[in-house]
């Protein structure tokens, strides 16, 4: 007797989550971003110069400019804490120059906001690793407790710091 064949068939199918933001099809090469001048080109997305016959350039959004642009945000981080607002700065700072490095290696990892709360500061990215290396840049730096929380099927990121 075969049990495959007398298996259960009530099973909870999930369902195929899609990031409406992640390309599902492959852009022509070479496809030029129009708001920040990145290079679709290899099938991926990156810094580089174009080419001089610009006739054959397609021209689209990125998807980390439309996420800018509908304002939809893939990472959140917090930052509070009395440290925090003693040091604010140049933590800032350090978040800056860490953001800045992960969008030359990753051009759809980018900070989109700094927001200003009564407890400390929120900033999004439009993406799960810039956050999740902003928090940890922090912690490297300064200590203090740092939290993960993933959301939507690991579509979004929540990070907490505190100190």
């Amino acid at each position: 007797m075969n049990k495959n064949q007398f298996g259960r068939r009530d099973k909870l199918i999930q369902e195929k989550r899609i990031d409406t933001y992640q390309q599902t099809t492959k852009l022509p090469d070479p496809t030029v971003c129009t708001r920040c001048g990145c290079v679709f080109s290899n099938g991926r997305w990156s810094w580089q110069e174009l080419p001089a016959d610009t006739h054959n350039i397609n021209k689209t959004l990125c998807p980390a400019c439309k996420r800018i642009e509908d304002n939809v945000p893939a990472g959140y981080m917090d930052l509070s804490g009395e440290f925090f607002v003693s040091h604010k700065n140049e933590i800032l700072r350090l978040i800056k120059n860490e953001a800045d490095a992960e969008s030359q290696e990753h051009p759809m990892e980018r900070l989109m906001e700094i927001a200003e709360k009564p407890e400390g500061v929120l900033i999004t990215t439009t993406g799960i690793h810039v956050a999740r290396r902003l928090g940890e840049a922090v912690e490297k730096a300064y200590r203090g407790q740092l939290d993960y929380t993933y959301g939507d099927d690991e579509k979004t990121i929540r990070v907490s710091w505190r100190r």
